[in-house]
């Protein structure tokens, strides 16, 4: 699927950094979403379709949705930033295409542009089947900044 680049896997220190801080967020954790790639830019992130993150109708709510996706553009930007950076979403517009169905989402960031300052990600998101189904569900774009990782 895609460029053969698109599946390349990050360095195991940048693997390390990426699985670490992620590991410390709350809201990923607390939706059960999981990093399935590592890769230079680029950031894979799923998401079991469960009762406890589904809107009324059943379908996975946008509310979670947003978040992997949110979270993959920023992982994603952070695996081209130096060591004693973090980032923080300054902006992001997602759209909702289709009702986010099926057994799990697979949300994926994408750097589209790299920058010392500023990063712009590309955002999509996928509604994945057992069966081999794929359907894009949601897709956007973010900007991202940098800034100095917290003194411990």
């Amino acid at each position: 699927m895609g460029h053969p680049a698109q599946r390349e896997e990050a360095s195991p220190e940048i693997r390390r950094r990426v699985e670490d801080s992620f590991g410390r967020q709350g809201l990923m954790s607390h939706l059960g979403a999981r990093l399935s790639h590592i890769g230079p830019g680029r950031v894979h992130i799923e998401l079991l379709a469960r009762p406890e993150v589904t809107q009324q109708h059943g379908y996975v709510h946008a509310g979670a949705t947003s978040a992997i996706a949110d979270s993959a553009g920023g992982y994603a930007a952070l695996t081209l930033l130096p060591e004693d950076s973090e980032v923080l979403t300054v902006e992001y517009k997602i759209n909702l295409l289709a009702p986010a169905s099926g057994d799990r989402l697979e949300a994926i960031g994408t750097v589209l542009k790299p920058g010392r300052t500023l990063t712009v990600c590309l955002l999509e998101v996928f509604g994945v089947s057992d069966d081999g189904g794929r359907k894009l569900v949601a897709n956007g774009q973010q900007t991202l900044i940098r800034v100095d990782r917290p003194t411990e």
